[in-house]
């Protein structure tokens, strides 16, 4: 786990000694001499990949290009070359995205171009040590199973088809990967921690898009049924009132765990997603009239406070 402290201010206040602040300055890296030449030689490479990808605007480029430079991040990062490491980070990152863009436009966002950027975010992410890379990799899993997200002028959207499926597979995925966090060291813990915490904002989008439409289980019974027509798979299964008590269901007893064991990340998105709940079913029922609204947001307010509360007083897990 990272921090950040202000070292000479808690030496003024009291709370270090000098002594204690000289070795945790010593603890920190020695190179940062370097740090700066990482981040514009790294800026070079983006730029010239950029600049290619332009003048030669196909998937087979980026693809090639993003093979490329993943090379090289990986070849610096294998070798251990210390005063480069933020570089090679930087190739390996860049190179990935390349090539999963790259793969994804080729394959026009096919279920085989997903399932291989899936697989190569994931590595990616493991050798570059990569949070970024690794939520991606968990994002690509879920567009699997077609999840979408869309911009028109002033419209954002979000599209999941299985919200039953996705509530199961990224639970399973977000256990699976909070127990390997327990047992791995502390750069694969972190990643482990991305990829559970990517995965249950997953699992409640999928709630939410349920709580509002429910489910017709179209993938499953696809690929069972005779009927294929589009009135016969696009009928409600999972109805939306189970998917809206069992999201309030699972808040109430995460809320409740991540409290007893003290996760903060997870209150705050309980919280958020406990007020989005609440706000939709809320205003479903009742409306957008002044009433509702007045007595919505003094409920939310009353949230906030005790939210803020609970931060001030928790440590940051």
């Amino acid at each position: 786990m990272k921090i950040i402290l202000d070292i000479s201010k808690l030496v003024e206040e009291g709370k270090l000694t000098r002594e204690e602040a000289d070795r945790l300055t010593a603890l920190a890296a020695h190179d940062t001499g370097s740090f700066g030449v990482n981040v514009l030689i790294g800026f070079g490479v983006v730029a010239i990949a950029a600049g290619a990808v332009a003048l030669v605007p196909t998937p087979l480029t980026a693809v090639g290009l993003g093979l490329a430079l993943f090379a090289a991040g990986s070849a610096i990062t294998i070798n251990r070359v210390q005063q480069w490491i933020l570089l090679g980070q930087i190739c390996l990152v860049i190179g990935a995205l390349m090539f999963g863009g790259g793969v994804i436009a080729f394959g026009a966002g096919s279920l085989a171009s997903m399932l291989i950027v899936m697989g190569a975010f994931g590595i990616a992410a493991i050798a570059a040590r990569s949070s970024l890379l690794m939520a991606l990799a968990v994002l690509a899993a879920s567009a699997c199973l077609g999840a979408r997200t869309g911009y028109s002028h002033a419209v954002y959207s979000l599209a999941i088809f299985e919200p039953t499926l996705t509530v199961m597979l990224f639970s399973a995925l977000a256990l699976i990967a909070y127990q390997a966090s327990q047992r791995l060291s502390a750069d694969c813990e972190r990643l482990a921690i991305t990829a559970a915490r990517t995965s249950l904002l997953l699992v409640n989008f999928g709630f939410w898009i349920g709580s509002l439409w429910g489910d017709p289980l179209m993938l499953m019974r696809s690929m069972n049924a005779k009927d294929a027509s589009l009135a016969f798979m696009t009928k409600i299964v999972i109805p939306a009132s189970v998917f809206s008590i069992l999201w309030a269901v699972v808040l109430l007893g995460a809320g409740i765990w991540a409290l007893q064991v003290n996760r903060r990340w997870l209150v705050n998105l309980v919280a958020v997603f406990a007020g989005i709940h609440f706000y939709t079913q809320w205003f479903e029922r009742l409306g957008a009239t002044p009433l509702s609204v007045l007595l919505g947001g003094l409920v939310m307010l009353a949230s906030a406070v005790g939210l803020w509360i609970f931060n001030r007083r928790a440590p940051a897990v």
